[in-house]
C-alpha cells in the first residue's frame, strides 16, 4: 500500500530553501516575505476600498488612508503575537508546561491562525475605539484583506514542506521531505486556493457586485463563516498535529474543526446583526 502510494506521487515537491536569500549574516526566509506580500497587498487593496466612497453607506468610508497607515503596525504585531499564543495554547501547551522557554521559541514554528484571527480582532477594536471609527466598519476592511495574506502564507507552508496533508492516492499527491517516504495531499495548496483566492472573489462580488459595505458586518460575517468552511473542509485532507493527533477517539475530529465550528455561529450571527440593523435603518428613513 505504502509503496502504491509513494508511486502515485506524479506532482514532485520543488525543494525550494526555506531561506529566500541571505543579507550578511540575515537570512531572509519565505515565510517572513509571505507575511510582508500578505499585509501589503491587504494594506494596498484596503486604501482602494477607503478611497471609493460609493462603497460605503453615506457615501463616504469611516476610515481614512491615514487610519490604514497607522493601522498597519497594529494588525502586524496582533496577528504574530496573537497566533504565536493561540498556537501555545491550542497545539502545544503541554510541551510548554514541560519547557516554558519553548513559548518563545518563534524559529521553531508554531503559528495559529484561530490565534492569529483573535490578536487582530483585539488590535482592531482598540484601534477603531481610540480613532473614533465604526467597529463593524472596522471588521468589515481587515476582513475583505486577510485572503491575500492566508495565500500567501500557505504558499510558504508548502514551500517549507510544512503542514502536509495525509496519505493520498491521488495522481496530484507529493512527497514531501519531512512526511516519510509516502505521497500526501498538499493540503496547503487546497487551502491557498479556498481561503486565498476563492474567499478574496466572494467577498469582492458581495463588495463591489452587492454593495455589502453599506450594510456594516456583513462581510467580516461572511468571512468568518467562509473561513471556517473552507478550513473544516480542508482538514478531512490534512494531516493533524502531531502531539494532538484526532481528538475524542475519532479518525477524523482535528483541533482545526473543533477551533472553526463556533466561526460558522459567530459569522452567522454578525450578518443577521447586520441585516436587522439595515432594515431598521430603512424603516426609519
Amino acid at each position: 500500500m505504502y509503496e502504491a502510494l509513494h508511486l502515485f506521487a506524479l506532482m514532485p515537491f520543488p525543494n525550494i530553501d526555506p531561506v529566500a536569500f541571505s543579507i550578511g549574516p540575515l537570512a531572509i526566509h519565505w515565510y517572513g516575505l509571505a507575511y510582508v506580500a500578505g499585509i501589503l497587498l491587504g494594506w494596498l487593496y484596503a486604501r482602494r476600498l477607503a478611497a471609493n466612497g460609493s462603497l460605503w453607506k453615506d457615501g463616504q468610508s469611516p476610515i481614512t488612508i491615514a487610519h490604514l497607515d497607522d493601522f498597519l503596525v497594529w494588525v502586524a504585531v496582533g496577528v504574530v503575537l496573537g497566533g504565536r499564543i493561540g498556537y501555545v495554547l491550542f497545539y502545544d501547551f503541554a510541551a510548554v508546561l514541560q519547557n516554558p522557554i519553548r513559548a518563545i521559541e518563534i524559529w521553531n514554528g508554531g503559528m495559529s491562525f484561530h490565534g492569529g484571527f483573535l490578536g487582530a480582532t483585539i488590535a482592531m477594536i482598540f484601534f477603531a475605539r481610540r480613532n473614533g471609527i465604526p467597529v463593524w466598519s472596522m471588521f468589515d476592511t481587515v476582513a475583505a484583506v486577510v485572503p491575500f495574506g492566508l495565500f500567501f502564507g500557505r504558499i510558504a507552508n508548502f514551500i517549507n514542506g510544512e503542514l502536509w496533508g495525509r496519505l493520498s492516492d491521488m495522481p496530484w499527491a507529493v512527497v514531501f521531505p519531512t512526511g516519510g517516504p509516502f505521497a500526501r495531499h498538499p493540503s496547503q495548496l487546497y487551502e491557498a486556493g479556498l481561503e486565498g483566492i476563492v474567499l478574496v472573489l466572494v467577498l469582492a462580488l458581495m463588495i463591489f457586485g452587492f454593495k455589502a459595505l453599506k450594510a456594516p458586518g456583513t462581510v467580516c460575517g461572511t468571512f468568518v463563516v467562509g473561513y471556517a468552511l473552507c478550513r473544516i473542509f480542508v482538514e478531512f485532507f490534512r494531516e493533524p498535529d502531531a502531539q494532538l493527533g484526532y481528538l475524542l477517539g475519532t479518525n477524523w475530529l482535528t483541533m482545526g474543526m473543533v477551533l472553526s465550528l463556533p466561526m460558522i455561529a459567530v459569522g452567522l450571527w454578525a450578518v443577521a446583526r447586520a441585516r436587522a440593523a439595515a432594515a431598521s435603518a430603512s424603516a426609519q428613513v
